[in-house]
């Protein structure tokens, strides 16, 4: 048994960490012995059980050139980026990348685009004519605003065609709706809180139809250990076995929670934004990883990999003070989610046979 050293950049957030466990825990199911380094802004209770279970901890910003000089210049096997977001981030990590055995930066299923040039982030959604594969065109890369909804995924295209264009072996990841301990954004939010809420019924709109694939941080931390076995330079889809409807991830959420909600499908005349989930989408969005599987990558099942999450939810809802608030509820993305008064009064109004 060899062993090898990996650096992972932003190695605290939900999709780091999850590759630093997957690498910690190689060694245990027979594979290679990696030394992880994680690097963060700040410690905290991940940092801490991450170096408990053998990382080491490597406080400092990703975007620090003398930090990255110090980290990858004495040589690395891998490297995983799941905080580069712009070109200027992809050139600040180019110079590094002939000392690095594999690298894989994180990118997003954002960057695709249809043939009227619609993405995932459009006001109006993208109509695909079935599962997209990694040919599939993207937005052009641009340096605007990475946090705007038309800039985020052309700022990921202008950071992928940096790193590939270097001719290191980099691969590209593009995942979709990131799920998992610790994700800055957990939409299986969405049901958890009603479900705490004691809320009976559930209203979707579309009867729940939409189809936006997942992709649990846990898969992307198994075909992060695959890729460290199989360097090269290319793109890769990584998303789940299948890709469920917003009504089989209700009821797989809830069912998990020993919770069952009344069901009610609202069609096309629904209220505006009621039963609106964080997966509704007019038209699937669902990614081909045949790819990725052709490396001998198995992608997990939606059911089996969320659990860890909705345990991580439960636990954090619990401790929270009754006068606060959990940690993801400032992110705008919430707004008007838990504003159960639209709802009841779309229900008031089903119960008059009104609607």
């Amino acid at each position: 048994m060899s062993s090898r050293r990996a650096v992972v950049l932003g190695g605290t957030g939900g999709i780091g960490s999850q590759v630093a466990r997957e690498l910690l825990g190689a060694s245990g199911r027979g594979g290679d012995d990696w030394t992880v380094e994680i690097v963060s802004r700040r410690g905290g209770p991940v940092a801490d059980e991450l170096v408990a279970a053998g990382a080491l901890a490597r406080p400092g910003d990703r975007r620090d050139t003398a930090l990255l000089r110090d980290l990858l210049r004495p040589g690395a096997d891998l490297v995983v980026d799941t905080m580069g977001l712009t070109r200027d981030d992809a050139l600040q990590l180019a110079p590094f990348l002939d000392d690095v055995g594999s690298t894989v930066f994180v990118s997003s299923k954002a960057v695709y685009a249809d043939e009227q040039g619609r993405h995932a982030n459009s006001v109006e959604r993208p109509v695909f004519g079935g599962a997209v594969t990694e040919l599939q065109p993207t937005v052009a890369p641009g340096d605007g605003d990475p946090t705007s909804r038309d800039g985020y995924g052309a700022a990921k295209v202008a950071a992928e065609q940096v790193l590939l264009d270097h001719g290191a072996p980099v691969t590209v990841l593009r995942p979709s709706k990131v799920y998992g301990v610790g994700i800055g954004r957990p939409r299986e939010w969405f049901v958890v809180r009603r479900v705490l809420d004691g809320r009976e019924r559930i209203l979707l709109a579309d009867e729940g139809r939409g189809v936006d694939h997942t992709t649990a941080a846990s898969g992307i931390g198994a075909l992060v250990r695959t890729i460290a076995d199989a360097p090269d330079r290319r793109i890769l889809n990584v998303a789940d076995e299948t890709a469920p409807t917003a009504l089989e991830i209700v009821r797989t959420v809830a069912g998990l929670l020993d919770h069952r909600f009344d069901e009610v499908l609202l069609g096309a005349d629904a209220p505006a934004f009621v039963g609106v989930t964080p997966w509704s989408s007019p038209s699937p969005f669902v990614l081909d990883t045949t790819a990725a599987r052709a490396l001998g990558w198995e992608p997990p099942r939606f059911a089996e990999a969320v659990r860890p999450e909705l345990d991580w939810l439960v636990e954090t809802a619990r401790r929270t003070p009754a006068d606060g608030d959990v940690p993801w509820a400032a992110d705008p993305f919430w707004d008007r989610m838990f504003d159960y008064g639209p709802e009841d009064a779309a229900l008031a109004l089903l119960s008059l046979g009104l609607n």
